[in-house]
Order: structure tokens, then sequence, then C-alpha cells
């Protein structure tokens, strides 16, 4: 197993950006294609009304950002969205729940929608907030694939942004997943006020996980009006991604997902990401409450980098 220091993650960010790009880049080779990209699609099946206070989400009862409480989405709903994505290309579905943790009935119904969408013939995904180990069992034995719970950043960072859930919370939650069989997806977010150093931290952690995670999401904040974050400035290009980079020479065999904030990037920023290691995105014009590239522009850039989605076997 291999047990990384932070000083081995400030090695590789601050090596000449060119080097560092070139490393990553044949360590992905090795484990990955260079020419495709895993395709997911992530739907809010229940919306606002969070009991939690992270600065960042729009979807906390705390904040008034316009978001409005929903309950849970119909069985039939998620079903077409599934087929929608299918045949747009996404071979993941991720399902996404607004809660600090799910209740009983509604884990039920959670676990109807993850038999249905694999039942489209696509990998499940969902994000629920913290779980018990019985809870994840259910989720295992409807035929969950992937549970999200991300750390969001460093530890030293963590209470920063969150104070109704422990940074320990999280790592709990990720180790019921693990344990009953689900693989993890578990990442951060850039651009909430940390530093370099709190972003590699994030890395370090994460890949000194047992395995590491199989999916990693990498998200640029997006400061969303009437949250404590909102006047949050965009974090500088290079420096995204060089933490792009580092998660890929730290993580050689996970998939580096692009996830939040792409609305916001470059084609050229995005092309970069890609180079430094990133073979997964979120395809559709929203992800939960917020806005993500239309379909036709990603397909565009895809086919102009000569990148093509990846099949799901």
């Amino acid at each position: 197993m291999s047990c990384f220091t932070l000083e081995q993650a400030q090695g590789l960010f601050f090596k000449p950006f060119l080097e560092l790009l070139y490393e990553a880049q044949q360590l992905h080779r090795k484990n990955f294609s260079s020419s495709t990209v895993q395709i997911s699609t992530l739907l809010s099946i229940k919306t606002g009304g969070c009991s939690e206070n992270c600065a960042y989400c729009p979807q906390s009862a705390r904040y008034r950002t316009g978001v409005k409480a929903s309950p849970l989405m119909d069985l039939e709903k998620v079903v077409v969205a599934a087929r929608r994505a299918k045949e747009a290309g996404a071979t993941r579905f991720c399902m996404g729940a607004a809660w600090r943790e799910p209740k009983t009935q509604d884990l039920d119904r959670v676990c109807e929608m993850v038999r249905a969408v694999k039942k489209q013939g696509m990998e499940t995904c969902v994000t629920l907030g913290m779980l018990k180990e019985d809870q994840a069992l259910q989720l295992k034995q409807a035929g969950l694939d992937f549970y999200n719970h991300n750390i969001d950043t460093s530890i030293e960072f963590y209470d920063k942004v969150i104070t109704t859930r422990t940074f320990q919370d999280r790592l709990n939650t990720l180790e019921v997943v693990r344990k009953v069989g689900i693989k993890v997806c578990c990442g951060g977010i850039i651009g909430m006020g940390e530093s370099n150093e709190d972003r590699l931290r994030m890395l370090v952690l994460l890949a000194n996980l047992a395995p590491p995670p199989e999916s990693v999401p990498i998200n640029q904040l997006i400061p969303i009006p009437g949250t404590p974050l909102a006047d949050r400035q965009a974090v500088d290009g290079f420096d995204f991604v060089r933490i792009v980079a580092v998660a890929r020479c730290l993580m050689p065999r996970s998939y580096i997902r692009l996830s939040a904030g792409r609305e916001n990037m470059s084609d050229e920023l995005q092309a970069l990401c890609f180079m430094a290691g990133v073979n997964s995105i979120f395809y559709g014009e929203t992800l939960l409450t917020a806005a993500n590239p239309k379909p036709e522009k990603d397909l565009n850039l895809l086919k102009r980098l000569g990148i093509s989605a990846e099949n799901f076997s």
C-alpha cells in the first residue's frame, strides 16, 4: 500500500508546469486510454431543505438562495431521466438527495431507483449524506455501484466551511461504504478560500485511503449568491490544473472527474485538465442546482480534442 506525504505532493505541485503535466500524462496513459472519457449524469432526486450548513451549498435551509425544497422524485421520472442520459452517451447515472442522512422510508425508495436504473444497463451512484452500515448494505443489495461522499477539503480547513458534520463523520461513511463492497466516489472542492497546501493535504488523505477512491471528483467552487462563499474569487487556472495533475500522480488508477464549475472554464483550461489526467466529466445542463455546459458544447469540445465517450462494459 502506498503512503504518500505532504512533502511528496508539494514536490509534485511545484515542479515546472510542463514537467508536471508530462509526468501526469505518462501515468494516465499507463492506466487508461488517452482518447476516451467516462461520462456521468447527475440528477437531483430531492432538492433543497438540507439541515447542514455547508457554506458552498445553495440547498442548505440556512441560506436564502432561491432554491425551493422539493420532495423525493417519483420513480418514473428518474427512469425517464436515466434513459435520456444513456441515449446522450452517459454510462453512469448519479442521483443526489439533499439530506443529512436518509430515513428508512426514503432509502427504500432510493433502492427502487437504483434497481430501475441498473435495468437500463448503466452504472449507478448515489449521494445521500451520512450512512450507517445497515443502510450501506441495503444499497449494496439493491445493486449500487458507487457511493459519492466528498471530504470537500483538508481536515485543517474543514471547520471553516462546515460545522454541522465533522470530518470524521465523513470518513466513517466512507468506511462503511467500503466495508459492504460499494465503490467509493470521493473528492473535494477547490476555491473555498483554502490554500494550495490544504488542497494537497486533501489529495494525500484520499490517496492514502486503502484503497483510494475509484472515482475522484475535482470541483471548482461555483459562488452561489446567498451562500457564505458567494464572494470567493476564481482559482488561478494553473493552480487548478496542477491540483488535477497531482491527483493523477497520487491516484494513477482512479478516474479523475472534472465536476462542478466547468460552465465557467474556458475550453483551453478544460483541455489542460484532460492533459493533466482528467478522464471523467458530468454531462448535462445542470448539476443538482448549478449550471453545467450544454451537451452540444461538450460534444464539440471533445470532438475538437479527439476524445470519445468511454463505453460501459
